[in-house]
C-alpha cells in the first residue's frame, strides 16, 4: 500500500502559486512624468526658448501672409515684419510652459484614461481642446494688455473685431483651432523629439553651446528691434 498523505505537511515548494497581479496603478502611469531634474534639464530649456523665439517668428510670418492675403487683417507696419533675424520671446516663453506644464499634463490625461481603458486617441483629443481654450485665455489676456483700440477705434497690433467668430473683438476661434493644435504638435510630437535628440549629443558641447546661443539671442534682440 502507498503510504497516505493525510496530516502530511503542505510545503511551499508542494502549493502552486498563484501569479500575484501588480494593480493597475503601477502599469498604466505614464512614462513621461514631470520630475524636476538637474542643470541639463534646465540648460535645455534654455537652448529651446531662444531656438524657438526664432522658430515662431519664422512661423507667424508665414501665418501672418497668409491670413493677410486672405482676409487683409494684418497691420504693414506690424512687428512681425520686422528681420527674421529678431527672436520673439512670446514663442520660448511657449516652450518652457509645453515643457514645464503641458507635458505633466499630457501624461496625467494618459494616464488617467488608460485606467479607463482608454486609448492614447482619447487623451490626445482631450488635450487638444484644453489647449484650445488655453489659447483662447492667452489671446484674450494678451490683447486686453496690449491691443486695446485708441480713440480712433484702430488697433495697433491686430484687429480681430470685425471677421466671424471673433471673440470680444481680441481672439478668434480660428486662431485658437490652429494654436490648439500648434500646441498638441509641440507637445507630442516636436518637444520628446528634441528631448531624444539632445540626449544624444554630449553634455559637453551642448555647455559649451549654451552661452554661444545666450550671446547670438541678445545681439538679436538689440540689434534688429
Amino acid at each position: 500500500m502507498e503510504p497516505s498523505n493525510n496530516g502530511a505537511k503542505t510545503t511551499p515548494e508542494s502549493t502552486p502559486q498563484r501569479p500575484v497581479r501588480p494593480h493597475p496603478d503601477s502599469l498604466l502611469k505614464p512614462k513621461h512624468q514631470w520630475i524636476p531634474r538637474s542643470w541639463p534639464f534646465w540648460r535645455n530649456l534654455i537652448l529651446y526658448f531662444c531656438l524657438f523665439s526664432w522658430v515662431g517668428h519664422w512661423m507667424e510670418i508665414g501665418y501672418c501672409t497668409i491670413m493677410d492675403s486672405l482676409f487683409h487683417i494684418v497691420d504693414p507696419n506690424s512687428g512681425v515684419w520686422q528681420s527674421p533675424l529678431f527672436p520673439f520671446p512670446v514663442y520660448g516663453c511657449a516652450v518652457v510652459v509645453i515643457a514645464l506644464v503641458m507635458e505633466p499634463f499630457r501624461g496625467h490625461l494618459i494616464h488617467r484614461w488608460a485606467i479607463r481603458g482608454k486609448s492614447k486617441a482619447v487623451a490626445c483629443w482631450d488635450f487638444y481642446w484644453a489647449s484650445v481654450l488655453l489659447s483662447m485665455c492667452m489671446e484674450l489676456a494678451q490683447g486686453f494688455i496690449q491691443n486695446q483700440p485708441d480713440e480712433n477705434g484702430v488697433y495697433p497690433l491686430w484687429d480681430n473685431s470685425q471677421l466671424p467668430g471673433n471673440i470680444l473683438g481680441q481672439a478668434w476661434i480660428v486662431n485658437d483651432l490652429l494654436l490648439g493644435a500648434l500646441v498638441s504638435l509641440m507637445t507630442w510630437v516636436v518637444y520628446p523629439l528634441c528631448e531624444r535628440t539632445l540626449g544624444k549629443v554630449p553634455d559637453k558641447v551642448l555647455n559649451a553651446a549654451l552661452p554661444v546661443v545666450l550671446i547670438l539671442f541678445v545681439a538679436c534682440l538689440v540689434l534688429f528691434q
